[in-house]
């Protein structure tokens, strides 16, 4: 029986046949049926109109946009970023197959995970009966808490809160089901250390059961009931639970994130149950650490790329404010193209947290807030600044140094450039002393750090572009004689398209789509469309020389651009289709070159994938065809040397 890393080709076609493509994508953004398929906007790309179509007879996929195709297993491996034996093993984890694995992969067994997950599962279940029906002074002070959080009447039930009445009870209880003490440590629910006797590891806590994705207890986390320390305990590390991979509340959350394409991340498990309760559902929670990047591929897979950290007004909230500065880097900046985070941040007024701010004001205040929020590389900017005394020379001069070393992890970045002559603006110092000075600021190592896992956030985007050497890259550096003449057409295509939108700016919301899709050969002309896109999403009625200056603010070398000459055709709306068409098929030629050089490698494909490779290939030559005899019928235009 052939197998994959260990996996049988039974069990993948059991858990391929378990698994439902429509019901994937549905978990990660919205979806229309039309006849028989579903379609929906590429979770692969940005676009604004859906051009991802899902056949849920043939259990494929197709963008039509950015040509990403595949299946079930596809879907994952590029959506979590994973191969695809790990993508098996994910799939078959959300369809409850068990997997039979030979060959050693190491670690834990799929069915000792299970095992696992039953202690959890019925650990949560006895706290929770112990929180409702425990009759002991320390269960009545545990009700009368969460009572006094607005976490009474069906939020228990709701949440599975319980109770850890310690002293060995839990123990007991789960032995009489028939675990192992070994089974209840290696979940962490009991504690031995040095040949101790086990013991309970919770005692006298409210219980906050912790999920995984897919809505499964994995682990817990503890509020002391009175005074103590500490005072939240979480679950340790184990064969189920990596905090630094996990989100509490991210189950329940992840259909409102999708909704509303965004994610609000708060500090402690009460912010998320109130909130979600009072209508805000788009919360999760950190687990005593601070956003990793893990944390934060997880959320954009349902929110897209919109994050919002909400902190606490509290001196604890501060400090996990400067925490999260920790976090800027790569990712943040115009450079990081469609797989840039917009991470914002927030704080509540009158050193409330959140639970507390929702019960105070009610959550249409909270929503008003969360519209103030501030890119965190601008809120961090504030927040330092306002730790000085900015009427003297002293203070302007030590702020100065200190807002800059912020934007030393994107000292490179355009928008470091940006940040650093508003804060000169703000100082009254030169700009010039501003960028120089940001020019000489040496990125600390955790921003190289960040930097590795930016990285790997990139690695999924990377993958789509399939032996991307052989494409023509983004650059200006080669000069235009020694280009090829079908790569000085096209840049020539480029330049016209965009000196087009910029002299009739309504055509740049016609073909937004386009432009934000089109790969650019040339680097000023996908910083120019950025801008035009930019310009237009601020004001749909922006007048060409608003447009230009849009341009040329954000990319200066192209005035040439702007000012050189171009058809000037009486139907300009003509034309500009006839570019955006032009620029279209030959991003579909370059796509094809690329996945003919991948079908011409002796490795890398097994038989599976290459058939579908190829079938893919065939199926985009004949649309190539097609499309280009009916650009040539339609055409009327002509391009001489520029």
């Amino acid at each position: 029986m052939a197998r994959v890393a260990g996996i049988s080709d039974e069990d993948i076609q059991k858990v391929r046949a378990a698994t439902d493509l429509v019901s994937l994508f549905s978990e990660r953004v919205p979806l229309r049926q039309r006849g028989r398929d579903f379609w929906c906007c590429c979770p692969f790309h940005d676009e604004k109109s859906p051009s991802c179509k899902i056949d849920p007879a043939t259990q494929q996929f197709y963008c039509f946009g950015c040509h990403e195709h595949g299946d079930v297993f596809s879907f994952v491996m590029k959506t979590e970023d994973i191969d695809f034996p790990d993508a098996v093993r994910r799939l078959a984890d959300r369809a409850h197959i068990e997997l039979h694995e030979s060959g050693g992969r190491g670690g834990v067994s799929r069915s000792y995970k299970e095992r696992l997950r039953g202690v959890c599962q019925e650990t949560r279940d006895f706290y929770h009966q112990q929180l409702m029906r425990l009759k002991s002074p320390e269960a009545d002070a545990a009700r009368s808490y969460l009572a006094s959080r607005g976490l009474g009447g069906q939020v228990p039930a709701h949440w599975h809160l319980g109770f850890a009445p310690g002293h060995g009870v839990l123990m007991r209880h789960l032995r009489s089901r028939g675990y192992t003490v070994k089974e209840m440590v290696d979940a962490n629910v009991v504690v031995s250390r040095d040949n101790a006797t086990p013991r309970d590891r919770f005692f006298n806590r409210i219980m906050f059961p912790i999920h995984d994705e897919q809505g499964e207890c994995i682990a817990f986390g503890g509020r002391v009931v009175g005074s103590g320390e500490p005072k939240y305990l979480n679950s340790q590390d184990t064969p189920l639970f990596h905090k630094s991979n996990i989100l509490f509340g991210l189950d329940a959350a992840k259909a409102a994130m999708t909704a509303s394409g965004q994610a609000i991340v708060v500090e402690g498990y009460t912010d998320v149950i109130a909130l979600s309760e009072a209508g805000v559902k788009n919360v999760v929670a950190t687990l005593g650490t601070a956003l990793t990047t893990q944390h934060i591929r997880s959320l954009s897979r349902h929110a897209g790329q919109r994050v919002i950290y909400l902190f606490d007004g509290d001196e604890a909230g501060q400090r996990a404010t400067d925490r999260a500065l920790g976090f800027i880097d790569e990712s943040m900046t115009p450079e990081a193209g469609k797989v840039r985070i917009d991470l914002l941040a927030c704080t509540l007024p009158d050193g409330l947290d959140p639970a507390d701010f929702v019960d105070k004001y009610g959550a249409d205040e909270l929503r008003a807030e969360l519209k103030q929020a501030k890119p965190l590389i601008a809120f961090g900017i504030d927040r330092h600044l306002a730790q000085f005394d900015l009427s003297t020379p002293e203070g302007r001069t030590a702020a100065f140094a200190d807002a800059l070393a912020l934007l030393a992890p994107i000292k490179d970045s355009l928008l470091a450039q940006d940040y650093a002559v508003q804060i000169a603006g703000r100082l009254h110092f030169r700009e010039d002393d501003a960028l120089e000075r940001l020019s000489r600021l040496q990125p600390p190592r955790r921003a190289q750090v960040a930097s590795s896992s930016s990285s790997s956030r990139n690695a999924d985007h990377q993958d789509r572009q399939v032996a991307l050497s052989s494409q023509p890259q983004t650059t200006s550096s080669v000069k235009p004689a020694a280009l090829p003449q079908s790569e000085r057409t096209r840049r020539r295509f480029e330049a016209a398209l965009i000196r087009v939108c910029a002299h009739h700016p309504h055509l740049t919301l016609t073909h937004a789509d386009a432009l934000a899709q089109t790969n650019w050969h040339e680097a000023l002309h996908a910083q120019a469309a950025d801008a035009l896109l930019d310009c237009v999403a601020k004001n749909p009625t922006a007048s060409p020389a608003e447009a230009a200056a849009a341009i040329t603010q954000r990319a200066p070398d192209a005035t040439v651009l702007l000012v050189s000459r171009s058809p000037d055709p009486s139907d300009i709306a003509a034309f500009a289709a006839y570019l955006v068409e032009e620029l279209s098929l030959g991003d579909l030629s370059d796509t094809i070159d690329a996945y003919r050089s991948q079908l011409a490698r002796p490795d890398g494909l097994d038989s599976q994938e290459r058939e579908l490779l190829f079938q893919t290939v065939a199926g985009m030559q004949r649309d190539l065809a097609v499309r280009r005899q009916a650009q040539r019928d339609r055409s009327t235009f002509t391009f001489g040397e520029t």
